[in-house]
């Protein structure tokens, strides 16, 4: 039998996805059966039901085999690293980073290190603010992700209850995204609201854009404001007001503006006129615009967080 406290960075979450984080060897059906059987309590009482939420000073009696408690041998990799980050801005619950063209934000498949969030761990790490062995479940994580071409800023949580509000703030669009990008050709509407429905398609990894709603399609809404325009191409401003998986590069291609240097959506042809190593989009500005409680964040409404040189390469 092990015994747990619920620290603050586990509570308010479910008791079957802490454990399932908590260890990560085991599977859903075996945690759900060992549910039954008896083998959680929570203050000295056996609980059945996974969906009970944590609270702080909670302790749990688990009655499991230890292996199922083995971290993979990767997971504090990131403590060999040399940390190397663009910090935009930073205080005691979040950090801002710019992250550069041609990085990972998550690890792949291959437990490969040198990614955006690894860094981060290790940053904090070093700095003393994050500690893995005083933690039960909670690891720094970002709240928006960006393709590993497109370079930009990115959102870390230094805490859980940080992540669960810019969750929720992106989720009820408080925050804004804005990307510039290089597109293909020119405007005919210089500013205008494209709405519409992307559907995945998981064999081939690409997004495609469709005016009309199809089954398992998702809705969409991109913004975009032409800034300037050059023989060939155009500038363009663009508001993310849904964030849908390659949003921006599909919705672009579809109406044949593709990026410049996207490899996926763009044609060889014009690619082959342009020298781009990634496609020629950035996310350089995020604006705080809170609507409602914002809990913990709430002095970061109405702030705004750009990045001033941006270059495409």
């Amino acid at each position: 039998m092990r015994e747990f406290a619920v620290g603050k960075n586990d509570a308010n979450q479910r008791l079957d996805k802490f454990l399932l984080k908590l260890m990560p060897c085991i599977s859903k059906n075996m945690l759900y059966k060992s549910l039954r059987k008896n083998c959680v309590k929570i203050n000295g009482r056996h609980i059945k039901d996974g969906s009970v939420k944590l609270l702080e000073g909670d302790i749990l009696s688990l009655y499991f085999a230890d292996g199922f408690f083995e971290k993979p041998a990767y997971t504090y990799d990131f403590i060999k690293i040399s940390p190397n980050l663009d910090i935009i801005y930073e205080d005691e619950n979040l950090l801002i980073i710019n992250k550069p063209q041609g990085v990972l934000v998550h690890e792949d498949e291959k437990q490969n290190t040198d990614n955006l969030l690894s860094h981060i761990k290790s940053y904090l790490y070093k700095k003393g603010e994050y500690l893995p062995d005083k933690e039960n479940t909670f690891a720094p994580a970002l709240a928006n992700r960006i393709d590993r071409g497109t370079g930009g800023i990115v959102l870390a949580a230094k805490n859980a209850e940080t992540l669960r509000v810019l969750n929720e703030k992106i989720k009820k669009r408080e925050i804004k995204k804005f990307y510039l990008c290089l597109a293909y050709g020119h405007f005919r509407e210089k500013e205008a609201e494209i709405r519409g429905y992307i559907l995945r398609d998981e064999k081939s990894k690409k997004t495609a854009f469709s005016e009309h709603e199809t089954a398992g399609a998702k809705e969409t809404v991109t913004a975009y404001r032409v800034l300037e325009e050059f023989p060939e191409y155009s500038l363009l401003e663009i508001e993310l007001k849904t964030g849908r998986t390659h949003q921006i590069r599909a919705v672009l291609a579809y109406f044949g503006h593709s990026l410049l240097g996207d490899r996926k959506y763009t044609k060889a042809e014009i690619n082959r006129k342009f020298h781009f190593s990634n496609q020629a989009l950035c996310a350089y500005k995020i604006e705080f615009d809170f609507k409602s409680k914002a809990g913990l964040l709430e002095y970061l409404g109405g702030r705004i967080f750009e990045i001033k040189d941006v270059k495409f390469r």
